[in-house]
């Protein structure tokens, strides 16, 4: 087996950089992911809104793998963390949030899926070989302290049905976040979320199809193609490009953590987008948040696996 030397220290920094960078286009992207799905369900059926935004974005990955002369899928040895990020990253995750933003706003959403780094982190355990030290789990607690705090100052001290399906949408995102950011140190991050795409397909164009028959779209606003154009284009594929990327350089829980900030920016894209109100207390929860991502942002990470090859396959 072979192991990558030690960069020197300007090309480390330099890296660390880049994936940071990677890192947050990817959690900008996915910032607006809930108001783009309030918008789309607006017209569209829950079911359609989460696996016709995966039947699109598949078609524009499978063109982008055929123009980079890639196979439409990694090979057979990859199917079972394939398939986990298919659960996690294209399935669940749309499915889980889409029900759920039928009952309740996208700023509420954002509450519950703040948890997404706490999943991250501790699926990279699982399936990345990293070993968080504790500087980052105490920064960590930090940020979740505000993130759980959102609920109680915003009136949410209920759970609901569509908290369990946000819960269940953390989870699963856990999952095919680390898995996927494993993945993408080999084949690199916008060949692992293509082909996970295409592999869905004999899954999602079915669902897709008979939901359409059954609940067919309503009232049909530009604003509603609007919301389900951008989680086809940015929330299912180009936001991944950036943050299967941002994983595979910098670490799955290291970068895993940016996403603390992401609640907050999807507040702020509620109100902007939406309409939707934020009060005063919910912003000092908020700023909770991006202190603990400005703190812990350092934090070192361990891995008990050996680091990547410099070269990816296929490219």
């Amino acid at each position: 087996m072979e192991f990558v030397s030690t960069p020197a220290p300007a090309a480390a920094a330099g890296t660390k950089k880049y994936a940071v960078l990677l890192g947050f286009l990817g959690v900008l992207g996915f910032s607006i992911t809930l108001p783009a799905t309030r918008l789309a369900d607006s017209a569209f059926d829950g079911w359609t809104v989460a696996f016709g935004r995966s039947v699109i974005a598949a078609l524009i990955g499978a063109a982008i793998l055929v123009a980079k002369r890639q196979p439409l899928l990694l090979p057979k040895a990859e199917l079972r963390p394939m398939l986990l990020v298919v659960f996690g990253a294209v399935v669940g995750f749309p499915l889980f949030t889409s029900l759920a933003l039928e009952t309740v706003d996208s700023a509420h959403g954002a509450v519950i899926t703040g948890l997404i780094p706490a999943a991250t982190a501790g699926a990279a355990v699982l399936f990345a070989g990293e070993r968080p030290r504790r500087s980052y789990w105490i920064a960590l607690v930090i940020g979740l302290a505000g993130v759980l705090s959102l609920p109680i100052v915003r009136g949410h001290g209920q759970f609901q049905l569509a908290d369990l399906l946000l819960l269940a949408a953390v989870v699963v995102t856990g999952v095919g976040y680390a898995q996927g950011g494993a993945l993408a140190r080999k084949y690199g991050g916008w060949r692992v979320i293509s082909s996970a795409l295409v592999l869905s397909l004999p899954v999602v164009v079915p669902i897709t199809v008979v939901s359409m028959v059954l609940e067919p779209p309503r009232d049909v606003t530009a604003e509603s193609l609007a919301g389900l154009a951008y989680l086809s284009v940015i929330s299912m594929l180009l936001a991944f490009f950036a943050w299967y990327e941002g994983l595979a350089r910098g670490g799955v829980a290291r970068i895993g953590r940016l996403q603390l900030a992401q609640p907050v920016m999807t507040l702020v894209w509620s109100v902007l987008l939406l309409g939707e109100h934020i009060d005063l207390a919910t912003g000092i929860a908020a700023a909770v948040v991006l202190g603990a991502v400005a703190v812990g942002r350092n934090a070192r990470v361990d891995t008990t696996t050996p680091a990547p090859l410099p070269a990816k396959v296929g490219t």
